[in-house]
C-alpha cells in the first residue's frame, strides 16, 4: 500500500493572498480539515487548518465589534499566518512510512508532491482507515490474538495450523510483544468455530492470549 493508493488527489487549496475569512468559510463548508497554501506561482508554501485559522483570528475576549472582527479577517491574508517548514511526501512512499512521518513531526496530514507539484494530500484519517482495513475492523469474524517466538518459520507454522483447522484468514496484524523475543499476532478468522480453532491451536502448542467475537 502506497501513499498514492489512499491520498486525496487534486486537493482544494488556497493562495497566500486568500483572506482568513475566505479560508475559514471554505474549510467549514467542506468535509476536510487541511488546506494547502500555494504562492502566486502555484508552489506549495504551507498548510492551514480550521484550528490554525481560528487561532490567528481575534479572540472572543476582544473588545472589537463583530463588524471590526469581520473587517480584520477580510484584510488578513493566509500568507501572514503560515509558518515553519512544510513536510511533504512522494506518492510512492509506503503508507506506513507516511504514518511514521506524521508521528515524528506531530502533524495530521502530509501534502503529496511529485516533480515539485502538489498532486494530493493524505491525512491521519486516511491512515486510520488503512489501519482498520488491515486489521479487519468492522468485519464479522473471530479475532484471536497469539504470541509466537520471534524466529524464522513461526508465522508459517501458525498459519499452517489455522489452514489445517479449515479456517480462512481474513486479516492479520503483527506487533512486538513485551519481550523482544516475542511477536504478537492478531488474526481475523472465518469459516471456523471458536472452540475448534482454540483446540487446534492448543494442540499445536500455540499460546492464545485473547479471543473476541462480534456481538450476535
Amino acid at each position: 500500500m502506497l501513499v498514492r493508493d489512499r491520498m486525496t488527489p487534486n486537493p482544494v487549496t488556497v493562495r497566500t493572498d486568500t483572506s482568513i475569512k475566505e479560508a475559514l468559510e471554505l474549510v467549514r463548508s467542506q468535509p476536510f480539515r487541511h488546506l494547502p497554501v500555494l504562492d502566486e506561482n502555484g508552489k506549495l508554501v504551507g498548510i492551514v487548518t480550521e484550528k490554525s485559522l481560528v487561532y490567528a483570528s481575534p479572540t472572543a475576549t476582544t473588545t472589537l465589534s463583530v463588524f471590526e472582527v469581520d473587517y480584520i479577517l477580510s484584510r488578513t491574508r493566509v500568507g501572514q499566518v503560515i509558518h515553519g517548514e512544510v513536510i511533504t511526501v512522494g506518492p510512492d512512499l509506503p503508507i506506513e512510512e507516511a504514518a511514521r512521518k506524521m508521528i515524528d513531526h506531530r502533524i495530521g496530514c502530509l501534502p503529496v508532491v511529485e516533480d515539485g507539484k502538489l498532486i494530493g494530500i493524505i491525512s491521519d484519517t486516511d491512515i486510520f482507515r488503512v489501519f482498520v482495513e488491515g486489521l479487519g475492523g468492522g468485519h464479522p469474524s473471530l479475532r484471536i490474538t497469539v504470541v509466537i517466538p520471534e524466529e524464522v518459520g513461526s508465522l508459517a507454522y501458525i498459519t499452517s495450523c489455522i489452514a489445517d483447522a479449515g479456517a480462512n484468514i481474513h486479516s492479520l496484524g503483527m506487533f512486538w510483544g513485551d519481550s523482544p523475543a516475542d511477536r504478537v499476532i492478531a488474526f481475523r478468522l472465518e469459516r471456523v468455530e471458536r472452540d475448534a480453532i482454540l483446540e487446534a491451536l492448543a494442540m499445536a502448542g500455540i499460546k492464545v492470549v485473547h479471543v473476541w467475537e462480534p456481538p450476535a
